[in-house]
């Protein structure tokens, strides 16, 4: 089996490839000038699991790198059975003060790539007439409107439609298309959010804690497997019901 994990080498990307090669499949991940640590990544997914593993250096963005991007990877791995759309980015900035570069370079990179990723991971499994799994990363800005991310809010509820689309159009292939919508993930990026990020979260989230890249692999995994066969165009939330609860202006003790 084989599966593709775009910005592999992020804090959740590293969980992904890892679990993803545990469940038996050789893994072709992207990042963007990350060589040393990539390199550190294929050579533990080897060592661990025994499954091969490569990395290319390619922005999810731009058209031409990932053209090249797929052409290698297909050669090096055969049509894929998974892929995993997990490169984004966020900037933070009021409506009034976000500036339109700010805009283009969050869509071009979250919503743009995931368009890209999946119509050349969808053609590759079409040719390979096997069908597939596509698991894009979403956010529990899908549904709500979070403080100051408007870009970062706008490209992951277009990711949500878009995977609807996509399922809807690659269904007759044998292709399924989901969404996994994270909650409060404990990261290296997260916890410059905040002085006591997990603290801070773990208050207001019903499973009283935060996530973990771990938390969100294990999903990803199983939407790719085959006890998820018969599951598409489904948003999975992974966010210890923090989403699901109303704003209640009661202090109750729940």
């Amino acid at each position: 089996m084989f599966a593709v994990v775009t910005a592999g080498v992020s804090a959740i990307g590293r969980d992904l490839v890892r679990a993803l090669a545990r469940a038996g499949h050789d893994v072709a991940l992207t990042h963007l000038g990350q060589g040393a640590a990539a390199g550190a990544l294929v050579a533990e997914v080897a060592a661990k699991t025994g499954r091969r593993a490569r990395a290319w250096d390619a922005d999810a963005g731009d058209e031409a790198a990932v053209a090249g991007f797929w052409a290698e990877a297909v050669d090096w791995g055969g049509a894929p059975d998974v892929l995993v759309n997990n490169a984004g980015i966020q900037t933070w900035a009021r409506l009034l003060d976000l500036r339109a570069d700010q805009w283009d370079a969050v869509i071009r990179t979250n919503l743009r790539g995931t368009f890209l990723n999946t119509q050349a991971a969808a053609r590759a499994m079409i040719a390979g007439a096997k069908g597939g799994s596509i698991v894009n990363l979403g956010s529990g800005c899908n549904k709500l409107a979070f403080p100051r991310l408007v870009d970062y809010t706008a490209s992951k509820g277009g990711i949500e439609q878009f995977t609807k689309s996509a399922a809807v159009e690659l269904g007759p292939h044998g292709i399924r298309v989901n969404c996994v919508a994270p909650g409060a993930i404990a990261t290296e990026r997260t916890a410059a959010e905040a002085g006591d990020y997990a603290g801070t979260w773990a208050k207001v989230t019903p499973l009283r804690r935060v996530g973990t890249p771990a938390d969100i692999a294990g999903p990803v995994v199983f939407l790719c497997s085959e006890a998820a066969g018969f599951i598409t165009g489904q948003t999975i939330w992974v966010d210890g019901g923090v989403f699901s609860q109303a704003t209640w202006p009661y202090d109750l003790d729940v």
